[in-house]
């Protein structure tokens, strides 16, 4: 059974239930999901032979959540060498804001410098547009899933 570490950064609580929704999605679908709070990441450094979903909000001009900066933080001063990490990533935001999703551009952005591979679409959930990010983002997990299953095969 293949491991998924989900972590998510918040302000309203939003980019968490979006998290509780995939983790049960994983579960249903055969993966061992554990669903990191913020605050209690630190240390953790994803194991290479299991994946990461990163499920964050953007606040301010295109900040990273308090709840969640923490560890981002110690990621970028850590820089551990993870080429072998596979990741998905999910960034909530307002398509109204020059920043839409910054901070999970940032995510993006500090993963590919560690070595990380990202697997499937970056997926942004615009709240101008939707008032269920979850059901979004359990559309998005099928094909998210696939690429494991790609990954897996090559």
């Amino acid at each position: 059974m293949e491991k998924v570490n989900l972590v998510f950064g918040t302000v309203y609580g939003g980019a968490q239930f979006v998290a509780e929704s995939l983790q049960q999605g994983l579960v249903d679908a055969g993966f061992e999901a554990i669903l990191h709070q913020p605050d209690q990441l630190s240390g953790f450094i994803p194991a290479e032979n299991e994946l990461l979903l990163i499920i964050c909000s953007t606040t301010g001009q295109g900040d990273i959540p308090d709840d969640i900066q923490p560890w981002f933080y110690e990621m970028q001063s850590k820089a551990p060498y993870i080429p072998e990490l596979k990741f998905g990533l999910i960034g909530l935001g307002d398509s109204s804001y020059e920043t839409f999703c910054g901070a999970s551009e940032q995510f993006l952005a500090l993963f590919e410098e560690l070595g990380a591979k990202r697997l499937g679409d970056f997926l942004k959930i615009d709240a101008g547009e939707t008032m269920e990010p979850e059901v979004e983002a359990l559309a998005w997990l099928p094909s998210w899933i696939e690429q494991i299953s790609n990954e897996r095969a090559a």
